[in-house]
């Protein structure tokens, strides 16, 4: 039996659209934090300086950073992603929470880190302000 992972297929949509349709410019990558770990190694990761919480998409352009967390329906932000991204704004970082492809999309475009638009709809469309700007929705 499979197990879904819908904020995996999520991820993987949102980088399909950045291989195709990043502006110039444009660095984008995934941290990879996640999966199961052995005691040892994670105390081995934790000292190589590995942050619980960093977003599931980190890109750069003209010296800014953008933090992209993706959630599906129903997604929470964890007290460790929660503060992650805390601290990545006070550090300077721009860093959204979304919720599904819509979303990641509409903000990746409203940062100007994709070309065009994904379809008929406005990119904006249905995104608050402070997804926008990147404070912290939820």
């Amino acid at each position: 039996m499979t197990r879904r992972r819908p904020e995996g297929e999520l991820q993987r949509a949102v980088f399909e659209h950045l291989r195709i349709r990043a502006g110039p410019g444009v660095f984008a990558f995934h941290v990879p934090n996640g999966g199961a770990r052995s005691p040892i190694e994670g105390a081995i990761l934790k000292g190589m300086g590995v942050v619980p919480g960093v977003p599931d998409i980190i890109a750069i352009k003209d010296g800014t950073v953008f933090g992209l967390e993706l959630k599906a329906a129903g997604g929470r932000l964890s007290p460790a992603q929660r503060a992650c991204h805390e601290a990545m704004q006070a550090a300077g970082a721009v860093v959204a929470v979304v919720t599904g492809l819509d979303e990641a999309l509409a903000c990746l475009e409203g940062w100007r880190l994709l070309r065009g638009t994904a379809g008929p709809r406005r990119p904006m469309a249905g995104l608050s302000a402070a997804v926008i700007t990147g404070t912290l929705a939820q």
